[in-house]
């Protein structure tokens, strides 16, 4: 997931002139269609779908650290993007990338994210 969207820029910018940022303290991962500077698009609502709350590990390079399940109880269509957001609805965009594969929601089921599958790299 290596693309930052403006708002997590302006926030590393504003940290690294030693100014404090309002860092967020719980991170959720989202599903949409598509992405975008100001995060994803064509993220579901309803059908059961929530943001879920994820932590991260690492010393560098960060990783998800517990696998991550988006349950449906309906069609969503096909979701090919991941995203992180400090609001488990509305709040801040603050990345997004490519699925490693589409995920097609044709009716109820889950979505799986697996653990250590979403990587934040300073790169």
């Amino acid at each position: 997931m290596p693309i930052l969207t403006d708002y997590a820029k302006n926030i590393l910018a504003r940290a690294l002139c030693g100014r404090s940022p309002a860092l967020p303290t719980t991170i959720f991962l989202a599903l949409g269609s598509g992405g975008g500077a100001s995060g994803l698009t064509g993220e579901p609502v309803g059908n059961g779908y929530a943001r879920q709350r994820v932590t991260f590990t690492g010393t560098g390079q960060q990783r998800n650290v517990e696998t991550v399940r988006f349950v449906f109880s309906a069609a969503a269509g096909n979701l090919t993007y991941v995203g992180l957001y400090d609001a488990a609805t509305g709040g801040n965009a603050l990345a997004y990338g490519l699925l490693a594969s589409t995920a097609a929601v044709s009716g109820p089921g889950t979505v799986t994210v697996a653990a250590e599958a979403v990587t934040i790299t300073g790169s």
